[in-house]
């Protein structure tokens, strides 16, 4: 009987999938063992979830400058922004909806698939079951999807995936995890389902482990280093800033551009280079107290007041400190471009620039 099951799986990438025999409840599939690992010459198809969050937009652009516009589709449960509905195709898909999903896959002949649907921490603890039924039904969804149309699959997690117990200064790519949010929880689940399947079906999943992103484009959306994206928002509008974190709290971060870059240079590497499916990424950390004081170095006037809300605080403490990305830097080449300086000016010229443009008022 097993043997059967293996023979049905290797066969459907192939198109050799035998009348009548299925996997239940969802077919998957194995990438061919004969066939090359490289990635394809032609262009992929790339369908995004979760499009409209702090990621997928800038992302999609990213990958539609070297892919071809028509190439890259991105998707929400939101309306998009027209100007964001003008850049490229934009599609309505619900992570929950597996038959929408299916039908998206395969109408658009998608190749790879970025999952970028999931509630972050603060948000996730505020409504566990949510989360809950987002992070990990939505990720189960798309994982069968992968499989059953031998997609190449990244799913990012997170800082969140480490707790109390991991090493914090640095986190490596393998230790105990613990979390002891939803979030977390989500994440580390993923990251095992995903390798789970790769080593099972040959599933070519992939995972980034985040640290906090700092970007200009999109406002905070709820995740626990979001401080540090509102602190500039607010050095350009008011000149004040109240910080929930304390001002001694490190965190690793990392600009939005590099974290892009990071997830398309993975995404394209050859699987042969790979010898993990989930990878730490990093480029600094900084506190509160430290990112503050390097932009009054362009904006003097600027005064920040800490109030630590008790549950980010908490969820903060219990995350790594600095991230150890040797494998990542090893074995695909990863390097950061940007410095906390670097950050810091592209950030305050970013926000002014926006600002200005709809014709707000900058301090």
């Amino acid at each position: 009987m097993l043997s059967g099951v293996r023979l049905c799986v290797r066969s459907l990438c192939n198109g050799r999938m035998a009348r009548g025999m299925s996997l239940s409840p969802r077919q998957v599939n194995r990438w061919p063992s004969s066939e090359s690992s490289e990635p394809p010459t032609d262009s992929p198809r790339v369908l995004i979830t979760g499009g409209l969050g702090q990621l997928g937009v800038g992302l999609a652009q990213m990958l539609r400058q070297q892919y071809g516009k028509e190439n890259i589709i991105l998707s929400d449960i939101r309306r998009p922004p027209t100007e964001v509905y003008n850049m490229g195709p934009f599609v309505y898909a619900d992570v929950l909806d597996y038959k929408n999903l299916r039908e998206l896959v395969v109408n658009n002949r998608i190749t790879w698939l970025v999952h970028y649907s999931a509630l972050l921490s603060a948000i996730g603890e505020a409504n566990v079951a949510l989360a809950r039924t987002i992070n990990i039904t939505g990720l189960h969804n798309v994982l069968d999807l992968a499989l059953e149309n031998c997609l190449r699959l990244f799913v990012p997690s997170t800082i969140g995936a480490f707790g109390p117990s991991s090493p914090r200064d640095p986190a490596p790519d393998l230790c105990i995890q613990r979390p002891r949010t939803i979030y977390g929880v989500s994440k580390v689940h993923a990251e095992l389902m995903g390798e789970y399947l790769h080593h099972k079906y040959g599933l070519d999943f992939r995972c980034l482990r985040y640290p906090g992103v700092v970007s200009a484009h999109t406002k905070p959306g709820g995740g626990t280093t979001d401080y540090a994206v509102q602190i500039f928002h607010d050095a350009l509008s008011t000149g004040h800033h109240e910080c929930y974190l304390r001002p001694n709290t490190r965190l690793p971060m990392m600009h939005i551009s590099d974290c892009h870059r990071a997830t398309i240079e993975f995404m394209q590497a050859p699987e042969s280079c790979l010898s993990l499916r989930t990878y730490n990424i990093a480029a600094m950390s900084f506190t509160p107290g430290e990112v503050a004081e390097e932009i009054r170095k362009l904006l003097p006037h600027l005064r920040v007041t800490y109030n630590p809300d008790a549950i980010r605080q908490k969820i903060a403490d219990s995350w790594p400190v600095r991230f150890d990305d040797s494998n990542a830097r090893q074995d695909w080449g990863w390097k950061p471009a940007f410095s906390l300086s670097e950050l810091v000016t592209d950030m305050l010229a970013s926000i002014r620039e926006k600002r200005t443009n709809a014709g707000l008022p900058v301090s």
